[in-house]
């Protein structure tokens, strides 16, 4: 298996590479038959990531070609400059779905630091892998990436006859099993950060905030979350699933509902994902859920702050549209739903896009100088990469991202769950707490 230590690391402090440092990447690209993306990531090696839509784009990395990393409020303008010098003279021989990406994320506060559970978890962080496997409506595709041509063509055919003997289905397993859990919040202290923020909201100081909690599994067995994932994916097979392991530490995964941005040339689609209710048990209590959601001057009023905010964040950039409210059915909870799509007046890298949107007011807050201090000085723990964009980009500047929700941090027999709830003028800080315990089920469900 080839590992991660020989990639390029880019990072913000270095103005240029190394003279020994290579410049120009290559990747080669050849056609698969069918392969367990479970098996790939639960290979021997370093490095992991996988990447999966709900349009059936799936990708699963291992190793790194180029590491890009920054720290600080100008991380995001660090992170394009570090990949302009990684996919410069980039010579991809292979079929534009198969090209070289970077795939990571950032963390929701931009002055982060790693620590546990976000042990290697930088600011911002982003690796393009030695070898990919593409899994799209034009088949399936690995490819390999280098500084070496002859190199890289050999690591091409050394995965391919490894692929041809791992599994084209692996099965997933059940839950590692749940020992015990420890909040970082009571619900007495829950009650008291709700009230607190609506008293900032009385006072005019924000108009809305969204307040989360993190939850300690102490697992009865070491977790695989390859298997996991499968396993959500089976149970919400229209959400994203990601999975970010860096060479140290421990993994971020989850199976978000909520597109951030993806930009294709000038075409960008994103989302307002807003107010929640259950699942009805028929058909009819369902329906009576989401009709309930509709008529609720409380959700409306949060949704509409989230509409607003992405519309006018995306205002200087594109000419934007916005489409019909409907309803996002999941397995066991439903949202508001604004599809919002948008044309870009000058070329822009989709990182610009991320920038310009993050936080979003559906997890963090309006206005969101004043919704950042609150989450700052009311949490008692560190939110890392949570709420946060999780996606990836390419050498034009294309790429996707959702907000890393739904999602936790899992360190052999721990993982670390997060969920939060918008606060909004009339919120009961009972109801609120429901509805964070109802988002944690996800992946708690598939633990146990």
């Amino acid at each position: 298996m080839d590992g991660s230590s020989g990639g390029r690391r880019l990072t913000a402090d270095t103005e240029s590479p190394p003279a020994d440092e290579p410049t120009d990447l290559v990747s080669y690209s050849r056609e698969l038959e069918d392969v367990s993306f479970s098996a790939i990531i639960d290979a021997d090696g370093d490095a992991r990531v996988l990447w999966a839509t709900p349009d059936g784009l799936e990708v699963v990395g291992r190793g790194i070609a180029a590491r890009l990393s920054a720290r600080g409020p100008d991380r995001f303008e660090h992170i394009r400059a570090t990949a302009d010098r990684a996919f410069d003279g980039l010579d991809h021989v292979g079929p534009h779905v198969a090209r070289p990406r970077a795939f990571g994320g950032v963390s929701f506060h931009d002055e982060h630091e790693p620590g546990p559970p976000w042990t290697d978890f930088d600011a911002a962080a982003f690796v393009v892998p030695r070898v990919l496997v593409v899994r799209s409506e034009d088949g399936t595709w690995l490819t390999a990436v280098g500084d070496d041509s002859d190199a890289t063509q050999d690591r091409l055919e050394r995965w391919h006859d490894r692929l041809a003997d791992m599994p084209a289905m692996q099965p997933s397993g059940t839950g590692p099993g749940v020992e015990s859990t420890r909040r970082t919040t009571s619900q007495a202290a829950w009650t008291e950060q709700v009230e607190a923020a609506l008293e900032r909201i009385e006072q005019g100081t924000i108009t809305k905030v969204v307040l989360a909690q993190s939850l300690s599994v102490a697992l009865e067995e070491p977790i695989d979350v390859p298997g996991t994932l499968e396993r959500l994916r089976r149970q919400y097979p229209n959400c994203y699933r990601f999975l970010i392991g860096p060479d140290d530490g421990g993994t971020f995964f989850g199976a978000p509902p909520e597109r951030l941005v993806s930009k294709r040339g000038t075409h960008v689609e994103t989302e307002a994902l807003a107010g929640s209710v259950p699942r009805g048990e028929t058909p009819e209590a369902d329906d009576a859920h989401a009709e309930e959601m509709r008529d609720s001057e409380k959700v409306q009023r949060e949704h509409g702050l989230v509409v607003e905010a992405i519309h006018d964040q995306l205002d200087p950039l594109a000419s934007v549209d916005v489409a019909d409210q409907t309803i996002r059915r999941l397995a066991t909870i439903q949202h508001l739903q604004t599809p919002i799509t948008a044309t870009l007046e000058d070329d822009r890298h989709v990182l610009e896009l991320v920038e310009a949107l993050h936080p979003t007011p559906a997890v963090g807050g309006v206005p969101p100088a004043a919704a950042w201090e609150t989450i700052r000085e009311t949490e008692t723990f560190d939110r890392g990469w949570y709420a946060a964009p999780i996606g990836w980009f390419d050498a034009a500047g294309d790429g996707e991202f959702a907000v890393g929700l739904r999602s936790g941090v899992a360190s052999d027999d721990t993982v670390t769950l997060f969920a939060g709830s918008g606060i909004v003028a009339d919120s009961d800080p009972d109801d609120e707490w429901d509805e964070v315990q109802l988002k944690f089920r996800p992946i708690l469900d598939e633990l146990r």
